[in-house]
């Protein structure tokens, strides 16, 4: 009985980290990017003084879909960055919002956020805002 245990404590640990999505980068891209797919409803992000200085998206093998991006806040002044602030274009030429998220900025801060953009079978290929 003790050998049972024992075996199950040295076990436990792997079936644990068995369970851990694993999220990997899936490329880091220029600011450069221009896509062309047509945007018939018009969909685009809320406007904000906020600018997208890089970004690099990463998923897992469950389809969940993440970009860390680094964010600044063009106002001199105090603002809240939310998820329709944000936009992700996927490979089909889908464009979506990321899950619900608030983050506060300082006038003229900058932040690397991790933004998650939910499940999509379709890689996210930009992220990007709307400036006034």
């Amino acid at each position: 009985m003790l050998r049972f245990f024992s075996l199950l404590l040295c076990i436990l640990p792997f079936l644990v980290s068995a369970n851990e999505d694993v999220i990997s980068v899936d490329r880091v891209v220029p600011n450069s990017i221009e896509l062309a797919f047509p945007n018939e409803r018009n969909i685009e992000p809320e406007l904000s003084d906020f600018q997208i200085n890089n970004f690099i998206l990463m998923s897992n093998d469950e389809g969940e879909r993440f970009a860390v991006v680094t964010i600044k806040n063009l106002s001199s002044g105090s603002r809240t960055l939310n998820h329709n602030h944000l936009m992700a274009q996927v490979s089909n030429g889908a464009r979506i919002n990321p899950l619900p998220f608030k983050h506060a900025f300082n006038g003229d801060e900058t932040v690397s956020l991790t933004i998650n953009f939910g499940e999509s079978k379709f890689p996210l290929l930009t992220v990007y805002t709307r400036t006034k």
